[in-house]
């Protein structure tokens, strides 16, 4: 399926180079795993239906674009796309999310497909617009996922990737649940650094022009308190769902779980349950 060109001179990219993953394999695997457990589906379409929206306006998306959602889930972007009349390739590293959005879209026409967010198996400069909702950011090893993101674009084409910034509230439930989550393997990085201006910048060097980054926030009010919080998340998220498995036969150190998580929700209550969660849209075109 998959062919490999050099890219033509002057673009600013570098030749691609499939990356060695095979010490990587048992490390895909929990991560396929984990975003299989629990509910994502739920999250996407109760907590951030409003996301892939967000991010397919403010590329502009139209009709006949060729556009590669990375990571896609069950299609929180890839839907809106397709809508707005683009071509669109769906991709994750889980296919039960794809399963999952093929089944509850199944009059909207996208391409649902399995591919690894560090190895994608397109060929170079292959599409108009290469996009990604919360999703790119959680690929273990930061600079193969903006390498592939910017050789499977074509020169001239847009890039829009949406992540939850440090600071805000989904950045800090990850500095929560670290300690008390195994450490990760050498060289895999924390998902919210994609919400770094200084690290985003760092992946794409002068490979991107008009690299832009705008902070915005969704308004959740799904949860009526922290406990509500954190009974959904512990169900449905699949790496607070692990980190609770991983705690199974340790009461007390779940106790003090509890306690974190119940108190970065109530620190998060800005009245009656409601939180704002920020995140930041990179956006940029390759040379």
């Amino acid at each position: 399926m998959s062919t490999q060109t050099t890219p033509p001179p002057n673009t600013g990219a570098s030749p691609h180079t499939t990356p060695d993953t095979t010490g990587d394999a048992a490390l895909k695997d929990r991560h396929r795993a984990m975003w299989a457990s629990g509910n994502y589906d739920r999250i996407a379409r109760e907590v951030i239906p409003v996301l892939g929206e967000r991010l397919v306006d403010q590329l502009r998306i139209t009709q006949g674009e060729r556009v590669l959602d990375i990571a896609a889930g069950t299609g929180n972007a890839a839907v809106p796309a397709a809508l707005a009349g683009a071509s669109v390739v769906a991709s994750d590293l889980t296919p039960e999310l794809l399963e999952i959005g093929r089944a509850e879209h199944p009059d909207v026409e996208i391409d649902w497909q399995v591919a690894d967010a560090e190895a994608l198996p397109w060929p170079d400069a292959s599409y108009d617009v290469v996009m990604s909702t919360v999703g790119v950011m959680f690929a273990p090893h930061h600079q193969q996922a903006a390498d592939e993101v910017v050789r499977v674009l074509r020169p001239g084409g847009r890039l829009g990737l949406l992540s939850w910034t440090p600071e805000g509230f989904i950045g800090r439930l990850f500095a929560t649940m670290r300690d008390f989550v195994p450490p990760p393997p050498a060289g895999v990085q924390p998902p919210p650094l994609w919400g770094d201006e200084a690290h985003v910048q760092e992946l794409f060097g002068d490979r991107v022009e008009a690299l832009a980054f705008e902070r915005a926030h969704v308004d959740v009010e799904l949860f009526s308190g922290p406990t509500d919080f954190r009974t959904y998340f512990r169900d449905n998220y699949g790496p607070t769902l692990m980190a609770y498995r991983g705690l199974a036969d340790q009461p007390e150190r779940t106790a003090e779980l509890d306690a974190a998580l119940d108190a970065l929700a109530a620190g998060a209550d800005e009245g009656s349950g409601r939180m704002r969660w920020e995140y930041v849209v990179v956006s940029g075109r390759r040379r």
